[in-house]
């Protein structure tokens, strides 16, 4: 671990006493996104990140300590960030959800802040994938004010996790496939940022491979008829489904393709729904061979694949975890913790100060390979072009519901604890 000194960012208060190095954190702690929604594993996970860096000498020999703001919807993050911002805090880790952190990129950049996003993946401007407008062209980064200056994501973007799960299904899956069916793909999503970011990331892919894109069915947050979904995606003559929602949104029209008995031979979801543990439990043989492309969780992970760098922290993180908590770390806390330990053990002591301009010049110099991080990530920040301040090196898996409560990960092998299966979904 890279804490060795670097000069001006030691700031010690007295001999032998050290400045504690105070960084804001914001995250859903309570409401839709803060339990079951996990915003409030993923801040813990952040908690773990500190206290192993305290563990260890901290950065440069000062302690860093969390300043945590509850922030349950995109409304509350202004005033958070003020209150921030008024405590002379103007290092941010945040924010889970990814309303909240469209919201925090703009206000972060008007307030000359530096947020260090750790698990939110939609993109922060994206158009519609079911607007008349958008075109295959409108599926890369995309830009927002303050990227690689005052706004890092480290978790892998919602249109990554999109391309990368449709991959899996056409690429992996596909040839196993009874038949070898010609794929007719519809795409479902949530029209919110989220949503959006992954169906326009699954549509670049499956256009990509010149695959028959049977539909796009965008519905709202609340209040959608998924009765009526299921029925105009069966219309569509589609075989594969890939779902980009939210827990009860995702279960629902699940339930509805099932009664609806849409032929699917493959369904795929994406974070916020299809690898949660929930998801599982509630739906139990429903969701029983379905796939989710998704970000690792430390229950789950081979730590096989990781860097000794990685499986130290896991391992660390995994033991500290079962016993303030119980049970396991989550895909979120995992997120979490890995994203911020890149940020106070490897970045902070790489930088010339705590100053936001020398945290994001040191943030796109220090380069960490895949597998150092416990969730299987790395660090990879371009100084430049469209990727600036999107981790290069951000790590996904492909989950499978193996029985009824059960899942794993299947792909990529390096990171499998099991084969993927071919199981019947249409029932």
């Amino acid at each position: 671990m890279a804490l060795a000194g670097c000069g001006s960012a030691t700031n010690p208060r007295s001999a032998g006493t050290p400045t504690p190095i105070r960084i804001g954190a914001i995250y859903p702690l309570t409401g839709p996104q803060g339990g079951v929604g996990g915003g409030l594993s993923e801040e813990r996970g952040v908690q773990l990140a500190a206290d192993w860096v305290n563990q260890h000498g901290g950065v440069n020999g000062r302690p860093v300590t969390l300043d945590v703001m509850d922030v349950p919807t995109a409304e509350s993050v202004p005033s958070a960030l003020a209150a921030l911002q008024a405590r002379h805090i103007d290092l941010v880790v945040g924010t889970h959800g990814s309303t909240m952190s469209a919201v925090a990129a703009q206000i972060a950049r008007q307030r000359h802040l530096l947020l260090w996003e750790t698990g939110a993946v939609g993109d922060t401007t994206m158009t519609d994938p079911g607007d008349s407008a958008w075109s295959e062209s409108d599926t890369g980064p995309s830009p927002v004010a303050g990227m690689g200056t005052s706004f890092f994501r480290m978790a892998p973007q919602g249109s990554s996790l999109g391309r990368a799960g449709i991959d899996f299904v056409l690429r992996q899956l596909a040839p196993k496939l009874p038949g070898h069916p010609a794929l007719r793909v519809a795409v479902a999503y949530v029209n919110d940022v989220y949503g959006q970011a992954v169906a326009a990331g699954v549509i670049d892919q499956v256009r990509a491979d010149h695959v028959a894109l049977a539909g796009v069915f965008p519905y709202p947050e609340y209040g959608a008829n998924f009765t009526q979904l299921a029925a105009a995606i069966k219309r569509s003559g589609a075989d594969v489904l890939y779902s980009s929602s939210y827990l009860a949104d995702g279960e629902a029209l699940r339930l509805a393709t099932i009664a609806a008995r849409v032929p699917l031979v493959a369904n795929v979801g994406t974070s916020s729904s299809y690898c949660l543990p929930a998801f599982g439990q509630q739906l139990q043989g429903a969701a029983v061979g379905l796939f989710a492309s998704d970000k690792s969780a430390a229950y789950s992970l081979n730590p096989a694949g990781l860097l000794p760098q990685g499986r130290t922290t896991l391992a660390w993180a995994q033991a500290q975890w079962k016993q303030r908590y119980g049970g396991e770390m989550d895909a979120y806390a995992t997120s979490g913790f890995a994203n911020a330990d890149a940020l106070f053990a490897d970045v902070l002591p790489a930088a010339a100060s705590l100053k936001p301009s020398a945290v994001a010049a040191a943030a796109t110099t220090v380069k960490l390979p895949a597998g150092t991080l416990a969730d299987g990530s790395g660090l990879n920040f371009p100084a430049q072009g469209a990727g600036r301040g999107e981790n290069q090196a951000a790590a996904s898996v492909i989950w499978e519901w193996v029985a009824p409560g059960k899942e794993a990960v299947v792909w990529p092998p390096a990171y499998a604890t099991r084969s993927f299966s071919v199981l019947p979904i249409d029932a």
